[in-house]
């Protein structure tokens, strides 16, 4: 499984507003570059929130890649460290998160009181109001499932994100955003998801103080994905 290493990456959003106008000299990047990709997302404005439930994107954790696992048992899996199975296969029911990316801390996890959630990288309300609420049932479900978007988390500041974007959240911690941002980005190319305006600014800011980070690539249910991890 490729590692994503992150350093540096010290960028600040404007909670209420977005971030401002784009810093002389950081508008473009390399080509496979996060940076690059941003100017070949579409930007329109957000859609109303009309229509939007989590069914909408299927049953929660389907199991779509036929492996006999659900996908909250696979990211798991994937993101933990000295997993322990009541199955011996797919049902996790303790770990580590050594450390959580979105806040630094190491976090025991223990099923059915676990402080561990797993996030989608763009959220799915966001989605629905940037074109999801266009799409067929199997897209939505395939979004929801692809551990492209997925990532093992503290349950904290996970739940302060809601369905916020790059314009308007980021992680506490800052040396993660650069890969954070570039996992939301290689997910809006992949699906098509649009991006407004403010969005587009703010990841262009963060992704302006890491220009060789690199875009994602992976998640779809036959192949692993990278590991958005910095250490």
């Amino acid at each position: 499984m490729a590692v994503v290493a992150v350093t540096g990456c010290k960028a600040e959003v404007d909670r209420a507003g977005g971030a401002g106008p784009e810093p002389q000299g950081q508008g473009q990047g390399k080509a496979g570059s996060a940076l690059a990709a941003v100017d070949q997302l579409a930007v329109k404005g957000r859609a109303p929130k009309t229509g939007y439930a989590r069914e909408r994107f299927g049953t929660a954790w389907a199991d779509t890649d036929s492996n006999g696992c659900g996908t909250r048992d696979d990211i798991l899996k994937r993101d933990l460290e000295s997993v322990r199975y009541s199955d011996g296969k797919c049902k996790v029911v303790s770990g580590r998160l050594a450390p959580d990316p979105y806040g630094g801390r190491d976090i025991t996890y223990t099923r059915g009181r676990s402080k561990v959630d797993i996030d989608h990288l763009v959220a799915l309300s966001d989605a629905w109001q940037k074109g999801a609420f266009q799409w067929e049932p199997s897209k939505r479900i395939a979004f929801a499932n692809d551990p492209l978007n997925l990532l093992a988390v503290d349950a904290t500041p996970n739940r302060s994100k809601g369905d916020g974007d790059t314009a308007t959240w980021l992680p506490p911690k800052k040396g993660f955003r650069c890969a954070y941002v570039a996992g939301q980005v290689a997910v809006k190319k992949k699906y098509g998801v649009w991006v407004t305006a403010a969005e587009r600014d703010a990841m262009k800011k963060v992704l302006g103080t890491c220009p060789e980070q690199k875009l994602p690539t992976g998640g779809n249910p036959t192949a692993a994905p990278s590991r958005f991890h910095a250490r």
